[in-house]
C-alpha cells in the first residue's frame, strides 16, 4: 500500500469567515490507477468550474438551457410523502434561480409523477428538447441501467423529441460548502442556537446521543 496526499483546492468556510486550507491522505493500492485517474479529472474538474466563475461563466456553446428545453429532475422516490414534496420545492427553487421555464420533478419508483407523466407534460408545455437530470448523487445502476430505460420507454410516446440523461451531482466541489453549512446548522440545532432545519423539523433526529 502507498499514501496518496493529495490537495484538492477545496476550501471550507467557517461562519467566523476564516479560510482553512486542508490536506486529505487517500491511501490507494499502487495497482489502482482507476482511483488516481479519477482523482487527476477531478482536480481537472475542479480548476475548470474556477475558472468559469471567475470569467463569470463559460463562454463554451450548447453548455446552457435554451429556449424550448424542459428539465426533469429525478430522484428515487419515496414510500414517504415529506420526501417526495421536497423535490417539488427543489425544483421550485431550480426553476427561479436558473430561470428555465419548464422544469418538472419525477420519481424513479414509488411515487408520482413518474418519468413517463414528466416527460409527457414537459411536450405538453412545448419542450423540444429535455435534460433528465439524476438528483443522486453518485453513478450507480439507477443512473447506467434503469433512469435510461424508463426515459427511453417514455420518449416513445413523442418522436421528434430529443432527450439527454446528465451525469449525477458527483464530485462537485460546491457540495463541500453544502456538507459544511448542514453540519453548521445542526450543531447550532444541538447547541440550542438555531432552530431545526425543514428536513428534520419535528422528528427530534439532529441532537447528540
Amino acid at each position: 500500500m502507498t499514501s496518496l496526499s493529495i490537495a484538492p483546492q477545496i476550501t471550507l468556510k467557517s461562519s467566523s469567515a476564516v479560510e482553512t486550507r486542508r490536506t486529505y491522505t487517500i491511501t490507494a493500492s499502487q495497482k489502482s490507477p482507476l482511483l488516481i485517474g479519477r482523482l487527476s479529472r477531478f482536480r481537472n474538474f475542479t480548476s475548470r468550474f474556477r475558472m468559469s466563475v471567475d470569467n463569470g461563466g463559460s463562454n463554451r456553446s450548447g453548455d446552457r438551457i435554451a429556449a424550448g428545453d424542459a428539465v426533469i429532475i429525478v430522484d428515487h422516490g419515496s414510500r414517504r410523502r415529506e420526501s417526495n414534496l421536497m423535490l417539488n420545492e427543489f425544483v421550485a427553487m431550480f426553476r427561479d434561480k436558473t430561470g428555465c421555464p419548464i422544469v418538472e420533478p419525477a420519481h424513479m419508483e414509488l411515487a408520482e409523477p413518474s418519468i413517463k407523466d414528466s416527460f409527457a407534460s414537459c411536450v405538453e408545455q412545448g419542450a423540444k428538447r429535455i435534460i433528465v437530470s439524476p438528483f443522486f448523487l453518485f453513478p450507480g445502476r439507477h443512473w447506467q441501467q434503469d433512469i435510461p430505460s424508463l426515459t427511453a420507454e417514455a420518449a416513445k410516446d413523442h418522436p421528434g423529441i430529443s432527450y439527454i440523461i446528465t451525469a449525477p451531482l458527483g464530485l462537485h466541489e460546491q457540495l463541500v460548502d453544502v456538507v459544511s453549512d448542514r453540519i453548521s446548522h445542526c450543531l447550532s440545532h444541538a447547541a440550542g442556537v438555531a432552530e431545526e432545519c425543514e428536513v428534520c423539523a419535528g422528528t427530534g433526529k439532529c441532537r447528540f446521543n
